[in-house]
């Protein structure tokens, strides 16, 4: 069965599950003991860390392993802004971080502090003298991923970090989906990053913290990981997290290259085959392995089971697929279609046969879901009225995603050009997809008003 979303857990590599076994048996001891044990546990972490350091591009010293990577953020995060308290408490991130960012920024907020998200275009890129205009006097911290983990996106980090430089300003780096594929580009002040996004074990993280950064640890002191990262370290899945970050970069030119080329064919073909589809995200600047597209008139949910059904597993940003309900926040900040959202990301030795066979099943998977939902075929209806409405009211209140795009779509021909066509929903992706369908259909989202129980959408039609 094809697995098409290593962006959220890579299979293990197989160097990852050798070195495991092999520190089962050699490094079950307390690194911190004087004994032969203790020290032949000691041997395998220092050279673990010198190997992720290396990876990184830090000195060993400047590097602490951690039980996740989420964990890893919410350590650098707080032990930055603590040390910098006496600048101020303001905090500066994109609009596209990983959750555990802006979980972070919303405590850091509720404590009393401040944060700023910049807006990103339309790829998922912030514009390096916008992020450059975020920063204050007051500014503790500034946050950046090096790659989006939703739509593959790479962030000017080196332009940004440049910047925070001139302001005084650390910069943390959220590493977490490009360490496996290369060095992030210096002038970053932390770094954090997760082993099993590139084919480690689960439960190990990576904090990175330069020399000279002002940095106080959060919670209770302890004595291990220069009390940056509290509890017994997990020797055996390090040691495997370690060999696997150096493995997969030895193998990371030659991958790359070939997982670009597979998920240049993706982006192609989907565009070809699947009628009104958004490929989403920058088409150049861009991982190797990862690729998003949004089909309108398409639950998501229902779309991934269907997929799944043929025996592909993949990923997807759209509010169908979660139980909150509410559309990716990546998706939302860049302003696209979030409807009938899938992620593509390809593990290592992704078979071409593969993709090939998941792009054949894909067109019909989607006119499935679409016939089932009762979404129009055409562009426009025919009126079923002997002359176009001067407008419509359309009631998808208590109905999901994408069910108020549907109804909009089969009722805009009935109206005048020039005429309005107002949708009353309460679901939250309406405020994200209406827009989105109005740029796809080339008519103008004319904008939001308050109604009884939800929002009402209106939307002119032009043509």
């Amino acid at each position: 069965m094809p697995y098409f979303d290593a962006a959220s857990a890579a299979p293990l590599h197989p160097v990852a599950r050798q070195a495991l076994l092999a520190a089962l048996d050699e490094g079950w001891a307390d690194p911190a003991r004087l004994y032969r044990e203790g020290r032949r546990a000691r041997l395998l972490l220092d050279a673990a860390r010198e190997a992720a350091a290396e990876a990184v591009g830090c000195r060993p010293d400047e590097l602490v392993f951690t039980s996740s990577g989420t964990t890893a953020v919410h350590a650098g995060i707080a032990g930055a802004l603590s040390g910098r308290r006496r600048v101020g408490r303001h905090l500066a991130l994109s609009a596209v971080e990983h959750s555990s960012v802006l979980h972070s920024a919303a405590a850091h907020e509720a404590a009393g502090g401040s944060f700023t998200e910049v807006p990103v275009d339309r790829t998922g890129a912030v514009d390096p003298a916008v992020y450059g205009g975020a920063l204050r006097a007051d500014t503790a911290l500034a946050c950046l991923q090096s790659a989006n983990h939703e739509v593959g996106t790479e962030q000017p980090v080196a332009a940004v970090a440049a910047l925070c430089a001139e302001a005084g300003v650390p910069l943390l780096v959220d590493a977490a989906q490009s360490l496996g594929w290369g060095p992030v580009p210096g002038g970053w002040s932390l770094l954090t990053a997760s082993a099993h996004k590139w084919g480690g074990p689960a439960g190990v993280g990576l904090l990175a913290v330069r020399k000279g950064v002002r940095f106080a640890p959060q919670g209770p002191a302890g004595e291990r990981e220069s009390g940056r990262a509290a509890g017994f370290e997990n020797l055996p899945a390090i040691v495997a997290a370690a060999a696997s970050l150096r493995a997969v970069r030895s193998e990371a030119a030659a991958e790359s290259a070939r997982l670009r080329a597979l998920v240049d064919r993706i982006r192609t073909v989907v565009a070809e085959r699947v009628p009104d589809v958004e490929v989403v995200g920058d088409p150049e600047r861009r991982l190797p392995h990862l690729v998003t597209f949004s089909c309108l008139y398409v639950d998501g949910e229902t779309l991934l089971h269907e997929l799944d059904r043929r025996e592909f597993s993949v990923s997807s940003g759209s509010s169908c697929t979660s139980s909150t309900l509410i559309p990716s926040h990546v998706l939302k900040a860049m302003g696209v279609l979030s409807e009938g959202n899938v992620r593509v990301s390809l593990p290592t030795g992704t078979a071409e046969a593969d993709v090939d066979r998941f792009l054949e099943v894909l067109p019909g998977v989607v006119a499935e879901v679409r016939e089932r939902l009762g979404a129009p075929a055409a562009p426009l209806s025919t009126p079923r009225s002997p002359g176009p409405a001067a407008s419509l009211v359309v009631d998808a209140l208590g109905r999901r995603c994408p069910i108020p795009v549907i109804e909009l779509a089969k009722v805009i021909g009935e109206v005048a050009v020039g005429a309005t066509v107002t949708v009353l929903a309460d679901d939250e992706a309406a405020r994200l997809d209406i827009p989105a369908w109005c740029e796809m259909r080339g008519q103008e989202y004319v904008g939001e008003e308050p109604a009884d129980l939800g929002s009402a959408y209106v939307v002119r039609r032009l043509s």
